[in-house]
């Protein structure tokens, strides 16, 4: 009897004792990369000053990790649309860290298509990575054909690769 209640107390201490070492592991905080705002907007007017270089009037906005709006311009003569496009481009290539055009290409056999709230499979929304790690998203929208967009956008990527290491 001595020997099956020290077995149980044995297991019931090894099991009480893993578990609390798991909870304080699971305490540490953890490290990440953020979009700053300076490097959000910095990101942002180079998409515009690219755009506005090949004739064209667009919306940007970019969005942090989370999907937040970290930063939204709209040059001078853009369509009213382009906001609310630009935003669900950049949704789009934040939550399937994928470019919107992919995403557009990848759903494009599937009939119907399928919905997602806050997305469009339309070409101008690219992940903006950290390394490998996607701190965020580019969306723009206004030039024709959103090839001209997604090259906006890699564009402004392009200028601040150095501070994306």
């Amino acid at each position: 009897m001595r020997r099956i209640r020290f077995s149980v107390l044995t297991v019931a201490s090894t099991v009480l004792l893993g578990a609390f070492s798991m909870t304080a592991l699971s305490q540490d905080l953890l490290t990440q990369k953020v979009l700053s705002l300076d490097l959000a907007q910095t990101i942002a007017q180079a998409a515009v000053v690219r755009c506005r270089a090949d004739g064209y009037k667009v919306s940007v906005n970019i969005l942090d990790a989370g999907g937040a709006v970290k930063v939204f311009i709209r040059d001078d003569g853009a369509g009213l649309g382009t906001n609310d496009i630009s935003r669900r481009k950049a949704y789009t290539a934040v939550i399937f860290k994928r470019t919107s055009a992919e995403m557009g290409k990848n759903f494009a056999a599937t009939t119907p298509p399928p919905t997602f709230d806050g997305t469009i499979f339309l070409a101008g929304g690219v992940p903006i990575k950290a390394g490998e790690e996607v701190i965020g998203a580019i969306g723009v929208s206004g030039a024709p054909g959103g090839d001209k967009d997604e090259a906006c956008a890699n564009a402004a990527l392009a200028k601040v690769a150095d501070k994306l290491k």
